[in-house]
């Protein structure tokens, strides 16, 4: 039987150890013995993780959307590549969305992320701003759809 204090140690020192060690001692019951003070925190930090994730994907889909849409000049030699992005971008969320949470997540976070995918291609296609919409042109469902290309 190990003591919290030790468990703490091993959580500092051999990550993956502590992880097995606290794995078991969950499958054996063993509440008592747990380090519950990183046991939350790993839990809270791969809920953070997940919407970086959605974050992440849904930032280079809404980039490359916008690219497809807007950078006529590259369009002829570029569309193939940016068409195989936005397909592997839409996999990765197609995978994370799975959770109603982070589907909810993402619906809120279209409006957040976009203004920034908007300003990232403002800036590498040195386009006037007033030629992209400020507001999202994707709906959700567009974004989502393996068929959808604007």
């Amino acid at each position: 039987m190990l003591t919290t204090a030790k468990l703490k140690e091993i959580y500092e020192t051999d990550y993956l150890e502590w992880l097995s060690l606290t794995i078991t001692q969950l499958k054996d019951a063993q509440f008592e013995q747990i380090d519950r003070e990183h046991l939350l925190e790993e839990l809270e930090d791969l809920g953070r993780e997940q919407r970086h994730k959605v974050d992440s994907y849904l930032r280079q889909l809404l980039i490359h959307l916008l690219l497809y849409a807007y950078w006529q000049k590259e369009k002829d030699y570029c569309a193939r590549g940016w068409e195989t992005e936005i397909d592997n971008f839409r996999f990765e969320l197609e995978l994370l969305l799975k959770s109603k949470t982070l589907y909810s997540y993402f619906l809120e976070e279209i409006n957040v992320i976009y203004p920034r995918a908007r300003k990232q291609i403002i800036k590498k296609i040195e386009l006037s701003p007033d030629k992209i919409p400020q507001t999202c042109p994707f709906s959700a469902q567009q974004q989502l759809d393996v068929d959808f290309l604007p």
